[in-house]
């Protein structure tokens, strides 16, 4: 682990792992046998200020979600893409967009795509790549999300826009308020399906889906799971779509990037032991800039509290939780990012769509499972919660650590891990 974090680069390949299973298959639920792939960016016929981008980006090559799915996109199916957390998703939606509305001369006024997040967090995530890789474009989107005021955001949507990127409950208020008109929508994006399905947004989902009147909409679809929930949905919203599977999805495992290791403690030394891995990691080492982390606790209380338990050991940190306003969390994330804080501890709010650079090392300080989310306690969800929070880490081929610190209370928990590690040949 210190070696690793020593000098996170020098394990970075900056491509995903390539998962052997790929499954392609059709509307009627039948395996494809032939579908086209862009192995590489030159394949990928994008415009000229598109592919300008993705070269400065440094990307080796296009991620496996990419491949597949820009294909399709590009010759308007549409898509569900089931695929990992970390496995470039967010490119696979955008560019395709982009593409389309450069293609047709379509100017900034009412927008032409929407996409979905379930968290304000994860929508300002794709804000920042949708700048990214459209600023040279010409591209303008507007990220709404609640927790913060509207006027800005109403403000930028009157000036007009592409895209709008944002979450269902705040994009609802702008449809009550009159503020935003989605009948010329025709690029669609639900991202992280299952997550919004999980904290109840289906209904706000269905206001916005009738709202889109545009007889031509082409609608992309990603989920990191395919529960029966999430089919029933897509099988509703969507047209003949083409599923693309990256790996075995019936089946949960971690990003095989990612080292995961259990640590078995006591509630006495469990803070003892973290510091330990802190310091063997090089997180806890303030000279060294390279080494990142983010622990997970269960509650907003334990978060607050492991912050300050961690500051009086000299160990500077923020936290990030339901409870923080808006401009603290992305103040933690920035400084995260920035390199400005080596650590952040949070609650399964950022356990999702969450990209920082150089994070290396996730701990999960309480065994997934017993949090404050309001859904029924369930190996499944205790098993989808862990690859979701050790997911921070193992990002675009970057190699990082999973650190589980066990009591004896978390049985329930140890088994649905032990799991999920044994389907990557960890245990």
């Amino acid at each position: 682990m210190a070696e690793l974090n020593a000098d996170p680069n020098a394990h970075n390949s900056h491509q995903t792992v390539q998962d052997q299973e790929i499954k392609m298959i059709d509307a009627r639920g039948q395996m494809l046998s032939q579908y086209p792939r862009y192995s590489t960016f030159q394949e990928a016929p994008f415009c000229a200020s598109i592919q300008a981008d993705l070269q400065k980006a440094g990307f080796p090559a296009p991620s496996q979600i990419q491949q597949y799915a820009w294909p399709l996109a590009m010759q308007g199916y549409d898509v569900i893409g089931v695929a990992a957390t970390g496995s470039g998703k967010t490119l696979a939606f955008l560019l395709p967009a982009f593409h389309f509305l450069l293609q047709q001369g379509i100017r900034a006024g009412d927008p032409h795509f929407l996409v979905m997040a379930p968290t304000r967090e994860l929508a300002v995530q794709i804000e920042e790549e949708a700048v990214k890789f459209g600023r040279a474009s010409g591209i303008k989107t507007c990220c709404c999300y609640g927790g913060a005021s509207k006027g800005p955001q109403a403000m930028h949507l009157r000036d007009g826009v592409h895209g709008v990127i944002g979450t269902p409950g705040r994009i609802n208020d702008f449809l009550e308020g009159n503020q935003v008109r989605l009948q010329d929508v025709c690029k669609l994006v639900l991202d992280e399906a299952d997550r919004m399905l999980d904290m109840g947004f289906e209904p706000q989902i269905r206001k916005i889906l009738v709202k889109i009147t545009n007889p031509n909409r082409h609608t992309m679809f990603f989920t990191a799971t395919w529960p029966t929930s999430i089919r029933r949905l897509a099988s509703e919203f969507l047209r003949n779509p083409i599923q693309i599977q990256i790996g075995n999805r019936d089946e949960l495992k971690g990003n095989q990037d990612i080292v995961q290791i259990i640590s078995p403690c006591t509630f006495g030394n469990k803070n003892q032991v973290l510091l330990q891995v802190l310091s063997q990691s090089g997180v806890g080492d303030r000279n060294n800039s390279a080494a990142k982390a983010i622990i997970f606790c269960s509650t907003k209380r334990m978060c607050d509290q492991l912050q300050r338990d961690l500051q009086r050991a000299g160990v500077p940190c923020a936290a990030i939780h339901g409870d923080k306003g808006q401009r603290e969390r992305e103040h933690a994330l920035g400084e995260l990012k920035s390199g400005a804080m080596k650590l952040i501890v949070a609650t399964d709010v950022a356990a999702r769509g969450i990209d920082v650079k150089g994070v290396t090392l996730v701990v999960n300080y309480d065994a997934p499972g017993n949090t404050e989310d309001a859904r029924p306690l369930h190996a499944a969800w205790e098993n989808t919660d862990y690859v979701h929070r050790i997911g921070r880490t193992g990002r675009a081929g970057q190699k990082g650590y999973a650190v589980s610190l066990i009591t004896d209370k978390d049985a329930h928990a140890l088994r649905g891990i032990i799991e999920v590690m044994r389907r990557t040949n960890q245990a």
